[in-house]
């Protein structure tokens, strides 16, 4: 007995500590056949019922909206996008499917949430079909019903929704030209604020304390469209530092969130931690821009889609640098907060997994590494952390945070406690 006790004590000494603090999730897969790739994208919300919602690609076939169950960990398919929209699911895969909800889910006042679908990629040279454009969607999650508010440009995807319920108005940007519409909620008609007018890839757009629509523009201005007025307004955006940006820049495209009173945003590039703060509420042909500092050092910079400004009012963030610890390698993902009363970023720790057994990484019936499994590594403690990409990031209101990393597709549960 004495024995083993050494021998226990020696195995735990000698396992190695890692140089940063984790933080810790519970895994889910997401339902496997609403996905080809083990992808998705920025598609992830809470609903006012408290259940959580993502989005998934599957690529040259359909696309799916699915329901999780925070209290039982169950997941329910909830919208079926060819189901919706009144299509026929292909025999194989093409381009002209619509492959993927791209869309950060937006949801209403009126609970009800705002996807759209995306075209994919072509599979193969013979795959030569045309794509006849994304479709806008809303789903009701009371009644269990979606409705389907057409495809608002011809050829092109849809990258963001945004309704202003109020109004009776949703704000639409589309893919790859990165065109800005307008949707009527009631006639169903869509239409440009200018036609000329193009945005950044993946902008999204945001609803100001005026009840405004701002979006960024592909030169890096601000376009602010007022549904009262009818006008649309394009403005300087005026750093106090670094600027936030300039068309063929290439740090990425910008993800913004609005603050809790909606008079600012907050933004940050995908391949740059600086943090930026929009002053939404200024009067003036420029927007003051404040340069908050960079969330995180580091090299290699990635951040998918995950700035989010939580029920707490901190900014949250994923980031993924370059492993500089020569504590295993590749890549790590860091949790990263600012705090706003305080002017400070906090690096919470690196995302962890708790419960490994979530997907079984062996190899298949012929001995290779299973397709699409390659997004998580080992650290030398044994630690399962992700490591090419995270897709987005969601808080509930209860705390808890929510991430979407691809490779197996997975929804990470980070409660409250694993990283205030």
């Amino acid at each position: 007995m004495f024995l083993s006790v050494i021998a226990l004590s020696l195995a735990v000494a000698e396992q190695p500590k890692a140089p940063f603090p984790y933080v810790r999730g519970t895994a889910h897969h997401i339902l496997p056949h609403t996905h080809t790739d083990e992808s998705g994208y920025f598609s992830l919300c809470e609903g006012k019922n408290g259940k959580v919602y993502v989005g998934t690609a599957a690529y040259g076939l359909n696309a799916y909206l699915i329901e999780f169950d925070p209290k039982t960990g169950a997941q329910k398919v909830v919208v079926d996008v060819n189901q919706v929209c009144g299509l026929k699911t292909p025999e194989k895969p093409t381009f002209a499917a619509q492959s993927k909800i791209h869309t950060r889910n937006f949801v209403a006042p009126s609970g009800k949430i705002y996807v759209g679908s995306k075209q994919g990629y072509r599979r193969g040279k013979d795959d030569t079909a045309d794509y006849p454009g994304g479709y806008v969607m809303v789903f009701d999650p009371e009644i269990g019903r979606t409705e389907s508010l057409g495809i608002p440009f011809k050829g092109e995807g849809v990258n963001d929704v945004t309704a202003d319920e109020k109004a009776g108005l949703a704000y639409v940007v589309t893919c790859e030209d990165h065109h800005w519409m307008v949707l009527d909620l009631k006639t169903k008609q869509y239409r440009e604020p200018d036609p000329k007018l193009r945005l950044t890839a993946y902008a999204q757009t945001l609803l100001d304390a005026k009840g405004r629509a701002v979006v960024v523009t592909k030169d890096f201005k601000l376009a602010r469209f007022d549904p009262v007025t009818d006008k649309l307004e394009l403005l300087d955006l005026a750093s106090d530092g670094k600027a936030v940006g300039a068309a063929g820049d290439k740090l990425g495209p910008p993800c913004w969130a609005l603050a809790p009173d909606a008079k600012a945003a907050y933004l940050i590039r995908m391949s740059d931690p600086t943090l930026f703060r929009i002053d939404l509420a200024a009067d003036g042909p420029k927007v003051p821009v404040a340069d908050l500092g960079k969330l995180i050092d580091g090299k290699g910079h990635d951040s998918r889609g995950s700035l989010i400004v939580g029920h707490d009012g901190l900014v949250y963030a994923l980031e993924r640098v370059d492993n500089a610890t020569k504590f295993g390698r590749g890549y790590l993902h860091q949790l990263v907060s600012y705090d706003p009363a305080t002017r400070k970023a906090r690096d919470h720790g690196v995302l962890a997994v708790k419960n490994a057994d979530w997907f079984d990484f062996g190899p298949g019936k012929d001995g290779k590494p299973k397709p699409w499994s390659h997004g998580f590594h080992k650290l030398p403690d044994g630690t399962l952390t992700p490591l090419h990409a995270h897709m987005a990031l969601a808080q509930a209101r209860d705390g808890t945070l929510y991430a979407t990393i691809i490779y197996p597709f997975t929804l990470v549960r980070i409660e409250a406690k694993d990283y205030k």
